[in-house]
C-alpha cells in the first residue's frame, strides 16, 4: 500500500482465532463429535450467526457457551446424542491452539519496530489469556481485549471504537489484522485501517471497503507496512 495519503498505523489489533492460532485441532475435535468431515466449518459460521443474533437483540453470552449451544444444535440435526458437558469438552482444544508458523516471528518484528500490539477477540478475556499463554505469545502484546467488556460481538462497530479508545488512539491510526472478511469489513466501516491475512479457505468480501493491505502472512504484512 502507498501510505502517502494515509498515516502508517501505530497500533495493530490482531484477531486471535485463525488469524494468529491454527484451528486445526479444534476442527478435528468438532468433526469427530459430529461424525462428519468439515462440519467444523458449519459450526464456526453458525456460531458467528448466533453471536450476531444475540448482539442485534441486545443480549450477550460468552463465545464458548454459544459454541457449545451450536454444537448441540448441529448434533441434534444429525440425530446424535450429545449433552452440554460433552459439547463444552469438545471445545477445549480451542484453549490449546498453536500459532501459525509465521506468527511468533511476525509479531516479534512488529514489536521490535515500535508498533503497539493488542489482541482483540470474540472469546472471553479469560479464554484469551489462556490461549495466549499456551501459545507463548502473551509477552508480545501490550494488552488483550475481549468483547466481554462491551457485551457485543465483532463486527459491531462499537467493539472496534471501544478498542481504539482503550489504546488512546483514533480509529484512523489503528489497524485491524484478521483472516476473516467479516472482521476486516466491520473494522473498516468503524473507521480503522485494515489488513486481511490470506489463511487457507478465506477470501475478502467484495461489498466491503477494500483492506489497505492483503498479505499472505504476518511477515508479508510487516514487509508491506515497513517498506511504504
Amino acid at each position: 500500500m502507498d501510505y502517502s495519503d494515509k498515516s502508517r498505523p501505530t497500533v495493530l489489533f490482531f484477531d486471535v482465532n485463525e488469524t494468529l492460532l491454527n484451528l486445526e485441532p479444534l476442527r478435528k475435535s468438532i468433526d469427530s463429535i459430529l461424525l462428519e468431515k468439515n462440519s467444523s466449518t458449519l459450526w464456526f459460521t453458525t456460531v458467528l450467526q448466533y453471536s450476531l443474533v444475540l448482539t442485534v437483540s441486545g443480549k450477550y453470552e460468552q463465545f464458548m457457551d454459544i459454541g457449545a449451544a451450536v454444537l448441540l444444535m448441529l448434533a441434534g440435526n444429525r440425530k446424535l446424542i450429545l449433552n452440554t458437558e460433552d459439547a463444552k469438552e469438545a471445545l477445549q482444544p480451542m484453549l490449546l491452539l498453536k500459532p501459525h508458523h509465521d506468527v511468533l516471528e511476525g509479531l516479534t518484528r512488529f514489536k521490535k519496530a515500535g508498533f503497539r500490539l493488542a489482541a482483540l477477540t470474540n472469546s472471553s478475556l479469560e479464554a484469551c489469556k489462556i490461549q495466549m499463554h499456551n501459545a507463548g505469545l502473551s509477552d508480545l502484546f501490550e494488552c488483550q481485549l475481549s468483547v466481554d467488556t462491551v457485551a457485543k460481538f465483532k463486527p459491531h462497530k462499537e467493539v472496534y471504537q471501544w478498542a481504539c479508545k482503550e489504546m488512546n488512539k483514533p480509529e484512523e491510526n489503528c489497524m485491524l489484522v484478521a483472516a476473516h472478511a467479516w472482521d476486516v469489513a466491520g473494522a473498516a466501516w468503524a473507521g480503522m485501517q485494515t489488513a486481511f491475512i490470506e489463511r487457507a479457505g478465506n477470501q475478502t468480501f467484495s461489498l466491503a471497503l477494500s483492506p489497505e493491505i492483503i498479505a499472505t502472512d504476518l511477515n508479508d504484512l510487516y514487509n508491506q507496512i515497513i517498506q511504504t
